[in-house]
């Protein structure tokens, strides 16, 4: 029997063959490359790909081989795929994305919309990223805004995408693969919620709480430890507040920011009762441009796999390649294809930079479908 020295000696001497090996055939796949280039053909042959793991198969022995042969194949022409990638950028076969660069947003000449009523929360985003002396206009719903932005009655829109504690605005992910509108822009508000009444309202008093459903979720603890309270989804905190005014009955509240308060003349009954008091909400700034401001540093994509073993995780392999960091991934069910889901990235980078086209080149010809949600 040869000793462990031996046997990992034979190792060492096996595992050089495998290098020397992976090193020629990477040669020929750069060989491939070229002839793939100069007749305009796409890097990833589907066909061919499943022929050359169908032909693994056959020829490996052991079943546990056989698995151990697939991924290592697979594995093996992901690379060659991404080495073809790169060989597009040098020869300039890239071209440029189908979004132009500009110098900044010209939201002076502009019109403005977000979601809800004078008060709200997207009304002080809009405020923070553009000023206080925009051109806006307030809408009833997420959608109601994507549509302005679609038809042109509004230039610029700004919505509310993610929080710190309630996370993603699912609605707004779904609204941003439907509409051919693209994010610009982001900005981060710090949010506290505040428990409001009329002047005549008591904790003793009331029943019913009306707040836009994220909100009521940043307040569980709060309204937990009032648990007769009735909690009632509103469109919007303003719109909670403002219909509180309305209806002036002590029986009522609203969870809102202190601004709406103050706008509607509200009684604060408790302030900042919102569990995580380090509580922010991200905010994206939204248009039917395809621009994107040339300092940009943050692209968002969305995309759609095949249904089977792997596929997740051979596309996000061109993020590793290309040296990009992915800052963030949801997923969400994708309509009429029943445990199916659509896929969307954060990612660092700009549309100007060989590493993101190379990487979006790759993801298109890879995936189902993908869209480019915007750069910012």
């Amino acid at each position: 029997m040869r000793s462990l020295e031996e046997l990992r000696n034979e190792l060492d001497r096996i595992d050089s063959q495998i290098i020397q090996l992976y090193e020629e055939r990477m040669s020929v796949c750069e060989e491939v490359g070229e002839i793939k280039i100069e007749e305009g053909r796409k890097v990833f042959d589907r066909n061919r790909e499943q022929q050359k793991l169908a032909q693994v198969t056959r020829e490996a022995k052991d079943p546990f081989y056989k698995k151990g042969l697939t991924e290592l194949f697979e594995q093996l022409m992901s690379q060659s795929r991404k080495l073809q990638y790169q060989l597009l950028t040098k020869k300039g076969a890239l071209g440029r994305l189908p979004f132009i660069g500009v110098e900044e947003l010209d939201w002076k000449n502009s019109r403005v919309v977000f979601q809800g009523t004078d008060g709200a929360y997207s009304q002080a985003a809009m405020h923070k990223f553009f000023s206080k002396d925009v051109n806006s206009f307030h809408v009833q719903t997420f959608r109601d805004a994507m549509e302005a932005i679609e038809e042109g009655s509004a230039d610029f829109a700004v919505l509310p995408i993610e929080n710190s504690s309630a996370g993603m605005v699912s609605e707004m992910y779904d609204l941003l693969e439907e509409f051919e509108n693209y994010i610009v822009g982001e900005v981060i508000l710090p949010i506290n919620h505040y428990l409001v009444g009329t002047e005549n309202t008591t904790l003793e008093s009331i029943e019913r709480v009306y707040s836009h459903p994220q909100a009521l979720m940043q307040c569980s603890k709060f309204l937990d430890r009032h648990g007769s309270w009735q909690q009632i989804g509103a469109a919007n905190t303003a719109v909670a507040a403002k219909k509180i005014l309305n209806e002036n009955d002590p029986t009522q509240a609203a969870i809102c920011s202190e601004h709406a308060a103050e706008i509607y003349g509200l009684k604060i009954l408790e302030e900042k009762i919102n569990h995580n008091h380090n509580n922010s909400t991200r905010f994206i700034v939204v248009t039917n441009q395809k621009i994107f401001l040339k300092k940009a540093q943050k692209i968002s994509i969305c995309f759609e796999v095949a249904h089977e073993s792997g596929s997740l995780y051979h596309l996000l392999s061109h993020f590793i390649y290309n040296d990009l960091n992915m800052t963030k991934i949801e997923s969400r069910p994708i309509e009429g294809k029943t445990w199916e889901y659509r896929f969307f990235v954060d990612f660092e980078g700009n549309m100007g930079d060989a590493a993101v086209k190379n990487a979006i080149r790759g993801l298109r010809e890879e995936s189902k479908s993908l869209k480019i949600l915007g750069n910012y």
